[in-house]
């Protein structure tokens, strides 16, 4: 397990993905017990930091410079992702100081993928040449005249045609005539299950606004609907420049912006040319120390406020034992239908205060009071407590 972990947030087109550096960690794979529970939690944007995933920067295999492993934000591991590995070349640039020209030779589970910081700041990603071999995507749909595995399919009572292709991950590209009125929701998550794709899979609707202008949404396998896919778009271009509906480059434009995809017809390859941002830095407390933290602050909240017994002033000491306790039983138990002791009742008294306080102070004025005692007190506590972090 791990305390005060560091992390970075990166986005590539509004997908965002939290960036851990496990270079040089002990034992990489396994330094952040990335459970896929765990990486649920830190996905989630209510009760995480919020992400569509988590990419880990890990030694490199023989030959290569670096490793990438990605988890989705249901916890499980794809083969590969455009966008991602965008954002993992400008967070390793960002760490190391490294300016436009340099390149990464990135292994990954779809093989190894080299992206290219430019001079702009965008990165450029050689994603290798696309699979479409049904066996390679993989899919159970037949090689098409289109050179591609494709066909139709019924899907909620609704037939569609298809075809698919590999980029390390398996997508399906769905070509309609708007792409607005198709319902995300409704059809996404059944294409991502559908049997004709064994391992799920990733779903695309594309509209071609000319040649080499496409627009396209997505529904990500293992994530839902994104603002972007890198290999989504990839796999969409091979796809509709193999049915004869765009050329081999073209701009695609996705809810979080455009990507420009060049399948190159010399070398068979696939370049994606787009943004990958960073957004802030922060940590990630040990959950044990959280859950620790929290297990106290309700036993706080739980723990009983004083009586009014215990509130009174104490005895002389020649008053006896007894005789204070019975005054204070009975000063506490008379308390709730009427006071006994109003001449020095501590109730009454901090009401009378409270009353006059609201009566003479603004509203302002008392958000102000309250805004001022919590700074104080938080700081407070981060004197006292040196170690914890704002």
């Amino acid at each position: 397990m791990f305390s005060n972990l560091p992390f970075s947030k990166y986005q590539g087109l509004g997908n965002d993905f939290l960036l851990l550096d496990a270079r040089t960690a002990p034992d990489p794979d396994q330094a952040f017990g990335l459970t896929p529970e765990r990486v649920a939690q830190l996905c989630d944007r209510r009760f995480g930091v919020g992400g569509d995933g988590v990419i880990l920067a890990l030694p490199p295999n023989a030959g290569g410079d670096w490793r990438m492993r990605i988890f989705n934000a249901d916890g499980t591991e794809p083969e590969m992702c455009g966008n991602g590995i965008r954002c993992l070349a400008r967070f390793l640039a960002d760490l190391d100081g490294d300016g436009p020209g340099r390149t990464w030779q990135i292994d990954t589970l779809a093989g190894r993928i080299v992206p290219e910081l430019l001079p702009d700041g965008t990165v450029r990603v050689d994603m290798g040449a696309p699979f479409l071999q049904p066996e390679q995507v993989p899919t159970t749909l037949e090689i098409g005249t289109a050179g591609l595995p494709q066909g139709e399919l019924e899907v909620d009572g609704e037939r569609f045609a298809v075809a698919a292709a590999g980029m390390g991950n398996p997508h399906v590209v769905i070509p309609v005539a708007m792409v607005e009125e198709i319902d995300l929701e409704r059809f996404g998550p059944l294409f991502e299950h559908h049997p004709a794709f064994p391992a799920r899979t990733n779903v695309h609707f594309v509209q071609v606004l000319s040649p080499d202008h496409l627009v396209m949404r997505v529904w990500e396998r293992g994530a839902g609907p994104t603002l972007a896919c890198g290999t989504g778009a990839c796999a969409t271009l091979v796809a509709m420049h193999s049915l004869g509906l765009c050329e081999r480059r073209a701009r695609l434009d996705l809810p979080g912006g455009p990507l420009q995809i060049h399948w190159d017809a010399e070398s068979g390859k696939v370049f994606m040319d787009g943004p990958a941002e960073h957004v802030f830095d922060g940590v990630i407390p040990d959950p044990a120390e959280v859950a620790e933290a929290r297990r106290q602050a309700a036993t706080a909240v739980m723990a009983p406020a004083p009586s009014p017994a215990s509130m009174q002033q104490a005895p002389s000491e020649s008053a006896s034992t007894a005789d204070a306790a019975a005054e204070a039983i009975d000063c506490a138990t008379v308390c709730t239908n009427g006071c006994i002791r109003p001449e020095r009742c501590p109730s009454a008294e901090a009401r009378a205060r409270v009353a006059a306080l609201l009566q003479g102070t603004s509203l302002d004025d008392l958000v102000n009071i309250a805004t001022n005692s919590l700074e104080s007190r938080t700081r407070a506590r981060f004197e006292r407590e040196p170690g914890l972090n704002l």
